[in-house]
């Protein structure tokens, strides 16, 4: 047999031995009953906080009983929590961190004690699972600011869009009851022309900021456009909603920006349409920003309604 058969016999002999190795070691670790390589392993599966949390409290269940387990973090403007069960008088708390850098608070209550044999397992569990939960962090903060207004720190269109999808789709399963407020301020460019884009700036941080005290904590807050804001109200019919606006008018009537020998101030108008059925988010908007137009037109500085009963074009 050639030399050159050979040595090529001989290295595809090896690699099927290697392959082989290779799957014996995949059988064995999805085989493998310790319970720190069976959390590792299914922690790599998920970049999402909510699944990996739900993974790891699971997975202590095993070992260490529990009546609640609560996470908790601060990703940019937002709290993320977890909790699962309820509480008890006994409870064990853990600040997560690595490299120095936060990454929530982990609590697990219940009506024993906890043993030092238990709380060291906890402590050997969460060794495991702090690297995940930092990847996950991070991955929420990223798609977070893709969906926030670098400016202001609220939601910005692209969130708004998926939230109006949402309450669409829910809308129609349930039968929800939504309307959207569209808030433009009024002579805007104005400020900005005489005042320059700083004061601008301010003027949309303080809207932001009133629109945060004018509102529910159910409520949701959106840069729509420039100087126009968008707010989603759940459960909110027409008349709830025409409340809600003229306190947002109001409370943005009293924003004031010092710029040396002068204060500028602004006012808003606004539009509500309340969803119809069958509606389609674009339709839904359409309808928001016409009845805005017909604020513009009145004078400015008020609030208009939408016509609910109106029939889709």
């Amino acid at each position: 047999m050639p030399e050159n058969t050979r040595s090529f016999l001989a290295r595809k002999g090896e690699k099927a031995r290697n392959l082989a190795a290779l799957r014996r070691a995949c059988v064995q670790w999805r085989q493998n009953d310790d319970v720190f390589a069976r959390l590792q392993g299914r922690l790599a599966t998920t970049l999402s906080l909510e699944t990996l949390i739900a993974i790891f409290a699971d997975e202590v269940s095993s070992l260490v009983p529990f009546d609640q387990l609560i996470y908790r973090h601060q990703i940019g403007q937002q709290e993320f929590v977890y909790a699962s069960g309820l509480g008890g008088p006994h409870r064990c708390d853990y600040k997560l961190s690595l490299e120095g850098i936060n990454y929530g608070g982990l609590t697990l209550s219940r009506r024993l004690r906890f043993a030092e044999e238990e709380l060291e397992i906890l402590e050997h569990l969460l060794g495991v699972a702090i690297c995940p939960i930092r990847n996950a962090c991070r991955y929420a903060s990223v798609q977070q600011a893709a969906l926030t207004d670098s400016l202001t720190g609220i939601p910005n269109k692209r969130a708004l869009d998926e939230a109006l999808a949402r309450e669409c789709s829910r809308g129609e399963r349930h039968g929800d009851t939504c309307s959207l407020i569209l808030c433009d301020l009024d002579h805007f460019k104005q400020v900005n022309d005489n005042y320059g884009h700083v004061v601008g700036d301010h003027i949309l941080k303080a809207v932001a900021q009133e629109l945060r005290k004018a509102t529910r904590n159910c409520d949701e807050l959106y840069r729509f456009g420039g100087e126009e804001f968008a707010v989603l109200l759940p459960h909110t019919d027409q008349d709830q909603a025409y409340q809600v606006a003229e306190r947002i008018r109001k409370f943005i009537n009293t924003i004031r920006v010092n710029c040396g020998e002068s204060d500028v101030q602004t006012s808003a108008s606004l539009g509500i349409a309340m969803r119809l059925k069958d509606e389609n988010p674009d339709h839904w908007v359409a309808r928001a920003d016409h009845i805005l137009y017909c604020a513009k037109r009145a004078g400015r500085n008020c609030t208009r309604l939408a016509d609910a009963v109106a029939a889709k074009p």
